[in-house]
This record gives structure tokens, sequence and C-alpha cells, in this order.
């Protein structure tokens, strides 16, 4: 008989496991993960966690060993699968750390499907440390209940992003010079369509840089306001309105688990 959780599910502490998570599989997590269980949520046999790998969905999991050396868990019941993500990327200036670890963590909470660091020539930070950012992702998709990461790429110039635009794709710039209301632009246009929304770096897009811009003719130049924002600001705020008129704000929460189902469909 398939254990029961102590508590609710949805109130139980999540993990991210790099590997693909199957019924009755045995993880080992590791070193600081097994840290944080044992020592910050004094996890003991028999204590239940929800688990999530970026392909399959949400397991539950209950500790079948838990000792100072180690600790084991084991895959008990199949929660539910993958979420859809909306198909939007963030492309984003880098900004000095702590702001950017704060966009990136936002942006994953929010839904954004893919995060891509944009070099400009006015960016004044050139080097980004991608796998702390990834670690934030993680952190936040364990914290919101998200089981699809966003997508951590490598930097790319504005150059080459543009270059290789795909067609299909819509791209917002929040234009410092001006714009339609994000608000409206989103509106009209719908869910049909992928998306991307381009932040600049603190000192804004040069005027070459705008003028490659606009030679994209799916770039619509946006305004979020009347009010000079940061660039880290902008980018949730931007974030907000595509996903209120274009994303999945208007769906419910999903059910915990399904009592049928032990693998996924």
């Amino acid at each position: 008989m398939v254990a029961e959780p102590a508590w609710p599910v949805k109130t139980l502490p999540r993990l991210f496991i790099e590997e693909r998570l199957s019924l009755n599989l045995i993880i080992i997590p590791e070193r600081t993960q097994a840290h944080y269980l044992l020592s910050v949520m004094r996890f003991k046999m028999g204590s239940h966690l929800v688990l999530f790998d970026n392909q399959t969905g949400a397991w539950l999991g209950e500790v079948i060993e838990a000792d100072r050396r180690k600790l084991q868990i084991k895959i008990i019941r199949y929660l539910h699968d993958k979420e859809n993500t909306p198909d939007l990327w963030l492309l984003t200036a880098p900004i000095k750390k702590g702001r950017i670890d704060w966009i990136y963590e936002k942006a994953c909470e929010l839904g954004v499907a893919q995060i891509t660091p944009v070099i400009t020539q006015r960016t004044i930070v050139d080097r980004v440390n991608l796998e702390r950012l990834r670690s934030h992702v993680i952190e936040a998709a364990e914290q919101c209940g998200r089981t699809a990461l966003s997508e951590v790429t490598e930097p790319l110039s504005l150059k080459d992003l543009l270059h290789n635009w795909p067609s299909e794709r819509l791209l917002f710039f929040a234009d410092e010079e001006g714009g339609r209301p994000m608000i409206e632009a989103v509106s009209e246009i719908g869910k049909a369509h992928p998306s991307a929304i381009l932040i600049g770096p603190e000192g804004g897009f040069t005027d070459e840089e705008r003028s490659l811009i606009g030679n994209i003719k799916q770039a619509y130049p946006v305004s979020l306001g009347p009010r000079i924002l940061r660039a880290d600001t902008a980018a949730i705020a931007a974030i907000t309105l595509w996903m209120a008129k274009a994303g999945d704000w208007d769906s419910q929460p999903r059910a915990i688990y399904n009592e049928t189902q032990n693998s996924p469909v």
C-alpha cells in the first residue's frame, strides 16, 4: 500500500532533481540538497516531499534512509504532468549582481520559458555567471510550484540575436523613446503568437541599435508608462503585462495529484 503524506501535498517541500524520475526510483540527493533536508527541514524516515525533473512532471517521494552520512528518497506516486509553459522569452542586458539574480528569479516565478542575456553597446556588465543564475531559477521553481524550469541560455550580442531572429516570434522591445502602451499591443495580438520581450541596458539602446531592432518586421516598440524604470523593474513589469493578456494567468491552479495515475501518460 502506498504511504500517504503526513500533511497535504501542496504544503510539502519541493526539490528539483537532474535525473529523469520514475515510479519506485531511489534518489540520493546531492550533498547540499541532503544538508538542507536533514539539517534545515529536519527530515527523517517516512518524511515526504515533492520532486520534479523538468521532464516528466511532479512526483511524491518518501525518505527511506536518513542519517548523517546518507539520505535516500523513494518515488512512491506520480502527482501530475509537466506544465505547459507560455511561449515567452525574456531578453535582457546583463546588470550588476543582485539585481540580475532578482530578474531571473522573478521571471521564472512569472512563467517565462527562456531567459537570454543580450550584450548591447551600452552594457556595462560583460561577464554572466550562468551557473549562479540557473541556481536562482531552480530555487524559484521549487518555491512557486513550477515543474518546467526557465531555460537559461548563453549570452548573445544584440546583432547576432537579431540576425537569426525566428520569423514566427514577435518581439516587444521596451523603447525609452516611446511606443504603444504594451498592454494595448499585447491585447491586440492575443495568445496565438510566440513572443519575446527585449529590455535594454541601464543606458538604453543606441540609435544604431534602435535602427537594427526596427528592421525586424515582427518588432513592436512599446511603452511601460510615463516613468523611467530601472532595467530590472522594466523586465518584470513587461512580463506581467504579457502574462496577463497573452499568457496563462487566466488558468486555475492544477489539481495536486490524480489518485488513479502512478506514471506519466
